[in-house]
């Protein structure tokens, strides 16, 4: 007797949190040179198929899964989102990062990479505060305070598209910035001073970040939700 199983895996990262999207990274990493256990990861973390269950499934149909999986983590086609609902409450991104709170500067400072790690459901937490005033597109949040260990715990939960669309755009100010302090900081040496070398440092670290987590990026895996056969 034929059973039907459903396998549903993701078609963008909207189903994807922040949580699983972390096991991911570290699955991926501690098995980069074994092809097949990254695989069994990506299948079971996103598809929820066990090994067991894997392994009944015919070649052609495991073939399309992975294929399809291969399509997800190559899509960087994400906005940033403004003002995203958590839990029961809307949070609004820092709506002048020229201004932003010295404190707020401070913390996200202390990080020598800006990349998506364990580190990075702080750095939402510092970027996105509640919305205490709204009209229309515009808002105000609430002034930062410092971030407690639920205000982390609770991006951990937040989908990829809010998480990727802040990386992305704050990766495009990166870079724009990066320009203007290597130029300004050739300017500096020829009058005959130097770039502070913790902030040289955090965004030489930085750059190798983002090229590694890039690199990772597209070796991995745009997916529509379907039901298979268990032959």
């Amino acid at each position: 007797m034929k059973k039907e199983i459903e396998i549903t895996v993701p078609k963008d990262f909207s189903a994807v949190t922040l949580k699983q999207y972390l096991k991911i990274q570290d699955d991926l990493k501690n098995y980069e040179d074994d092809k097949e256990a990254q695989d069994a990861f990506l299948l079971f973390n996103l598809c929820k198929l066990t090994p067991e269950l894997t392994n009944k499934l015919d070649k052609n149909t495991l073939d399309s899964i992975k294929n399809d999986l291969n399509v997800l983590l190559n899509n960087q086609e994400y906005d940033l989102q403004k003002v995203v609902k958590v839990e029961d409450k809307e949070y609004g991104f820092e709506p002048n990062l020229a201004n932003i709170a010295y404190g707020a500067y401070l913390d996200i400072s202390k990080f020598e990479t800006l990349s998506i790690d364990k580190n990075w459901s702080t750095i939402m937490a510092i970027l996105y505060r509640e919305v205490i005033k709204k009209q229309g597109a515009l808002y105000e949040i609430k002034g930062y305070q410092g971030v407690e260990p639920w205000d982390e715990d609770r991006w951990l939960n937040v989908t990829m598209d809010v998480h990727f669309g802040c990386f992305f755009f704050f990766k495009t100010i990166y870079l724009d910035l990066l320009k203007d302090i290597l130029s300004s900081s050739k300017e500096e040496v020829l009058k005959g001073e130097t770039q502070h070398p913790y902030i040289q440092r955090i965004f030489q670290e930085s750059g190798k970040v983002i090229n590694q987590w890039q690199s990772l990026h597209k070796k991995t895996y745009s997916i529509f939700p379907t039901s298979y056969k268990d032959r």
